[in-house]
């Protein structure tokens, strides 16, 4: 396990609540009772916090605001799209709909319009194998070519586990291509780390995320105030992010 998706197990809110809950049983069977108490109520604080929509709408919405979704023929031209492998909430529209089949959308969707709207001529598709079985990027790549994408528009990259070696990987082959100005294709909340890893490499980036996925279904005062699983179950990857976030600053991958 890596070491951000270390931290991010770590501190995802019902992980960190049972390990303070635990240290500070630890610490009132010591005796250290003022102790004990200020760690169980950070615990539990820590975890009612996310169990609020407002926290995400208030966090994962400074992410995934940062860059307009616009649609395909408003976007700009470039020398080539980029997707990258993953998806957030299991690709659902909205992490709040409770629906039995909720509307989805994928990256690699959003990666096909680009190309069939004419903003890049060709199209490269970044994810190793997580099971290693095929790779997210020879999946990408076979949807590409049943809507109709020119096997000759298609770009591998299938050595990349991280965001990071996303970049690394991605970049070189870009060069080797002669190809500098890409449109980035991934979720809006994953974004801000995206375009500064492909910066960090040179590339000069052009965000092109899906449209943000963090909407409570309703606006009501106390509906945003009331706490709920699928608030909470949202935090891992908000949270994901801001340790990402973090851990490549200290690294100066970003």
């Amino acid at each position: 396990m890596s070491l951000i998706q270390y931290l991010a197990q770590l501190i995802i809110p019902i992980n960190l609540m049972a390990a303070l809950l635990l240290i500070a049983t630890l610490f009132f069977i010591l005796k250290r009772r003022k102790l004990a108490l200020s760690i169980a109520i950070l615990g539990v604080g820590w975890a009612l916090f996310w169990s609020l929509p407002i926290a995400s709408m208030w966090l994962g919405g400074h992410l995934e605001n940062q860059y307009d979704s616009v649609i395909a023929e408003q976007a700009p031209t470039a020398d080539a799209i980029v997707v990258l492998g993953g998806h957030t909430a299991n690709n659902r529209v909205n992490w709040f709909d409770t629906s039995e089949n909720p509307p989805t959308r994928s990256r690699i969707e959003r990666a096909t319009e680009l190309y069939h709207a004419n903003r890049a001529s060709a199209i490269v598709v970044s994810g190793a194998a997580l099971d290693r079985g095929t790779s997210e990027a020879q999946l990408m790549a076979r949807y590409l070519r049943h809507n109709h994408v020119d096997e000759t528009d298609i770009l591998l990259e299938e050595n990349s586990f991280t965001t990071k070696e996303n970049a690394l990987f991605t970049a070189q082959l870009l060069k080797k291509k002669g190809l500098h100005r890409i449109l980035l294709v991934t979720s809006a909340l994953h974004m801000p780390r995206s375009v500064a890893a492909f910066e960090k490499e040179g590339i000069e980036v052009i965000a092109a995320p899906l449209p943000p996925q963090v909407i409570p279904l309703t606006a009501s005062w106390r509906s945003l105030w009331q706490p709920s699983m699928r608030a909470m179950n949202a935090s891992r990857s908000i949270i994901k992010e801001y340790a990402g976030l973090m851990v490549y600053w200290i690294r100066r991958w970003i």
